[in-house]
């Protein structure tokens, strides 16, 4: 049986086929596009109410771009507050590579896609930096193709909503 989240994926056109160079530097005959997808509410939301649903955290973070509309859809579905994690600490005005209160708190790092889990493992570094506690990251897709063992090695546990097996297996 086809999850939910699965299938609105499915319908909302995030899966493409193709010859395709992923941010890890990999080639893939495949692109699991959630940024593009997740501007429709009918697959944010849902994606939202999935993760407060399942997980317990003090806040809820996702690093810029891709991550920060699912922090907010998880934020509202949960009635907590959320973090932006910036790619990159600007120079001027308030510095520091997070917006929002994350010391001392729980915090929950979520990702749209993992490939090797560059993009999270930063997240958790500035995370852990500005003295939150992470134990988890939740990904809207897992590729499977190592970010899960990468996270393991830093003491995080990598929990999907779908892995790429399962959408390509339909």
């Amino acid at each position: 049986m086809v999850s939910r989240i699965t299938q609105l994926l499915i319908d909302f056109g995030a899966i493409e086929f193709g010859e395709f160079t992923l941010a890890s530097g990999a080639q893939s005959r495949y692109y699991i596009d959630i940024k593009t997808s997740a501007t429709h509410p009918e697959l944010l939301g849902p994606i939202g109410e999935e993760i407060a649903a399942t997980h317990a955290f003090d806040v809820v973070a996702g690093v810029a771009v891709g991550a920060v509309p699912i922090a907010v859809a998880t934020s509202l579905a949960s009635g907590k507050p959320y973090a932006i994690i910036r790619q990159q600490e600007k120079g001027h005005g308030k510095s520091g590579a997070v917006i929002g209160d994350v010391s001392g708190k729980n915090v929950l790092l979520v990702e749209d896609v993992t490939t090797s889990g560059g993009s999270v493992i930063y997240g958790v570094e500035k995370l852990r930096e500005a003295g939150a506690t992470v134990r988890n990251v939740v990904t809207v897709v897992d590729r499977e193709q190592g970010a899960a063992d990468a996270l393991k090695r830093i003491g995080i546990e990598l929990c999907p909503l779908v892995r790429a097996s399962e959408i390509l297996s339909i």
